[in-house]
């Protein structure tokens, strides 16, 4: 009895230490994304996204931003498609997702997704 009892222990350590994690969807994490803040001045929408003119804190050196997607409720607020808003400075709170997709060869081609979740003008 105990000569099965020492045997079984160890292989069931030695088992449970070989299972690997399961791979976690982004979609199913998305609603848990980190929110990300930038102040900016709004420089308009060219058609593949909106810009974002801001500073960066290391070396105080100027870059755009650009946000593919802006949330619905955003949008309603702000209509930043008008030119109304140009010029303008914001506090623009925003995630980012990876998005995988399949080029024409079949191989992934990963891309991250900018998303404006909330804008405050300052």
């Amino acid at each position: 009895m105990k000569a099965t009892l020492i045997m079984t222990i160890p292989a069931l350590c030695l088992l449970l230490l070989s299972f690997k994690p399961l791979p976690i969807d982004d979609s199913l994490t998305a609603s848990h994304a980190q929110e990300l803040k930038i102040i900016g001045v709004y420089d308009g929408n060219e058609g593949y996204g909106y810009n974002f003119i801001t500073t960066n804190k290391d070396d105080g050196s100027e870059f755009t931003m650009t946000f593919q997607k802006v949330n619905e409720a955003v949008m309603k607020e702000f209509d930043i498609d008008a030119e109304l808003f140009l010029n303008q400075k914001f506090e623009v709170t925003y995630t980012i997702k990876k998005v995988v997709t399949k080029d024409e060869n079949g191989f992934d081609d990963e891309n991250e997704v900018f998303t404006i979740i909330q804008l405050k003008a300052i």
